[in-house]
């Protein structure tokens, strides 16, 4: 079977990720960081295309990477209409989507554009897979308190599916085989069901657990008081409850090492803060143990912060009662994206077709 050269691009809001991967091996794996200066003259993200694509094609070939050499283009999927888990090659219909209609602005929305300049002009295939946007919820899942408000599946599926992927693979089995909880745990903490290979439900990071950077579910009239009073615009809110939130605003530390430094030293309300981001991760586990009626084979903690032995030995005191607890650290997206796309030029998955949706 000839090898597989993918091209693999993911843009963050201060980096630009990029990897060559020979079938699931790399080549290289950089992360081209931009300084605030360089994007400050950009007043739409889509204005920041050419300098991006300039600097990838560079990091490549800096590392002796010819273009010619590769075999396709994978890219992190950006906010698009909400789609089911897997692949999706880009075609126009994507770019037009991310650029004219994305479900909210981001940096990962330059990918799939990106990936497919480069791959029209090798005549190959540029592809996404697990977009942010995964949404295979269960129709049950979806109702809100409110019937202006739907639930929305908006997580890590890319690095979630790839932890239930790998975990299979430990265990001997197949993931469509599996009921899984996940527990992704980053800046943001998201967590999902997984019954054989359909992520049921999600908990998002606007009413899960808080995090390192966010607010988490906040009671909701205590927060509409707040917003009522503040005087400050929806934006302003956004910003404060996504990153001023969780760790950040109880200890003024966005960073779990800081934290268990403070503990170490007996800091009794950084434990208390520490302690309670855990409780709160294993309450929502739990709640989604009972979406898959009991019935769990695995708890899989992953993400940056499922570094900590600290946090992962809490949440293992009180769910491991529901199933066995499987650590998997590490976000690990790039691998993701490579191999998921790989799985599908080699067969074992299937292509999803994309249809955009003009009117979010």
């Amino acid at each position: 079977m000839a090898k597989e050269r993918l091209l693999v691009i993911n843009p963050g809001s201060t980096s630009t990720k990029i990897a060559v991967y020979d079938d699931d091996q790399p080549l290289f794996v950089k992360s081209i960081e931009h300084a605030q200066e360089d994007l400050s003259g950009f007043k739409e993200i889509f204005d920041q295309f050419d300098y991006r694509r300039d600097l990838v094609l560079k990091a490549m070939e800096e590392q002796g990477v010819e273009r010619e050499s590769l075999t396709a283009v994978v890219s992190r999927g950006g906010l698009l209409a909400p789609v089911p888990a897997g692949a999706f090659e880009v075609t126009d219909d994507v770019v037009w989507q991310l650029r004219y209609r994305p479900e909210n602005e981001h940096p990962s929305n330059l990918g799939a554009p990106i990936a497919k300049s480069i791959a029209d002009e090798l005549g190959i295939k540029a592809y996404i897979y697990d977009p942010v946007t995964v949404d295979e919820m269960a129709p049950v899942a979806r109702v809100s308190g409110l019937p202006e408000f739907r639930r929305k599946s908006l997580g890590h599926p890319l690095n979630m599916r790839a932890a239930a992927h790998r975990y299979a693979e430990k265990v001997g089995r197949r993931y469509e085989d599996l009921n899984l909880v996940i527990a992704h745990l980053g800046g943001g903490i998201t967590l999902s069901a997984h019954q054989h290979g359909t992520m049921i439900d999600l908990v998002s990071d606007e009413e899960g657990p808080f995090s390192p950077q966010r607010a988490g579910g906040l009671p909701t009239f205590q927060t509409l008081e707040l917003a009522a009073e503040s005087g400050k615009r929806f934006k302003e809110l956004y910003r404060y409850v996504k990153t001023k939130g969780g760790l950040m605003g109880h200890l003024g530390t966005d960073d779990g090492r800081e934290v268990e430094r403070r503990i170490a030293e007996g800091d009794e309300h950084a434990t208390l803060v520490y302690e309670a981001m855990a409780y709160s991760i294993s309450k929502f586990i739990g709640a989604l143990a009972t979406v898959l009626k009991g019935e769990v084979d695995a708890i899989i903690i992953t993400g940056g912060v499922a570094h900590s032995q600290m946090i992962c030995d809490w949440i293992r005191e009180r769910v491991g009662f529901i199933a066995p607890v499987e650590v998997i650290a590490g976000e690990n997206e790039m691998e993701a994206l490579a191999c998921g796309v790989l799985r599908v030029l080699r067969g074992e998955e299937r292509l999803n077709v994309f249809h955009k949706v003009e009117d979010l």
